[in-house]
């Protein structure tokens, strides 16, 4: 019989699997396994990811949705995933849940595992408080790299979306911190007063 496309740890031991990574027999794909053959694609990547967000109405987010898209090389530890703030799940130590208000246009199912999309992603990471104030952290700035070198998501997107969340907490930190990435023209002259959209990210 052919092997599933994903194989785990309630398919194999994990000892098992690791030597069939070292014997080139298998990949990792985030908390399970594929064969090198198979495609890495979005869709495996959630699949994966879904394995451990088991519960349908967590959303992989931030740089687990990052990953998904295929702007990052690994996922993080642990999974991040999301929730509006009336949704009430339990998860395990290997799942970070963030409690956030997000509208359903904002993400996608792939792999029967709802994922956020680029953009919504790449502003969640702009606006994450750094590990020190004013700091934007590595991983983040990675993620939103690889989202636009990737062509999931350009600049002038996210500074749209950026700006039409008004004055939320950290947007014009969110701003700077998007133009200081490498590669990008210096921030834009900022006007003094941002207005708001109808279908903006909260």
């Amino acid at each position: 019989m052919p092997r599933p496309r994903l194989l785990t740890s309630d398919d194999w031991p994990e000892p098992e699997l690791r030597a069939a990574v070292l014997a080139g027999e298998l990949v990792a794909v985030g908390p399970c396994w594929a064969s090198p053959a198979e495609p890495q694609t979005p869709w495996l990547r959630a699949a994966a990811a879904a394995w451990v967000l088991r519960d349908p109405r967590l959303i992989a987010c931030m740089l687990t949705a990052a990953w998904i898209w295929g702007a990052v090389s690994r996922p993080p530890a642990p999974l991040e995933a999301c929730i509006p703030p009336q949704v009430r799940v339990h998860v395990g130590p290997d799942v970070r849940l963030r409690e956030v208000r997000i509208n359903v246009a904002d993400t996608v199912e792939l792999s029967r595992l709802r994922v956020t999309l680029p953009a919504r992603t790449a502003v969640d990471l702009l606006r994450t408080p750094g590990p020190t104030a004013g700091a934007f952290g590595v991983a983040e700035a990675t993620a939103v790299h690889g989202l636009l070198a990737i062509g999931a998501v350009t600049a002038a997107e996210l500074q749209a979306r950026l700006r039409s969340l008004g004055t939320i907490p950290m947007v014009r930190q969110a701003e700077r911190r998007l133009w200081g990435l490498p590669g990008l023209p210096e921030l834009p002259e900022l006007p003094d007063a941002a207005g708001g959209a109808a279908g903006a990210v909260r």
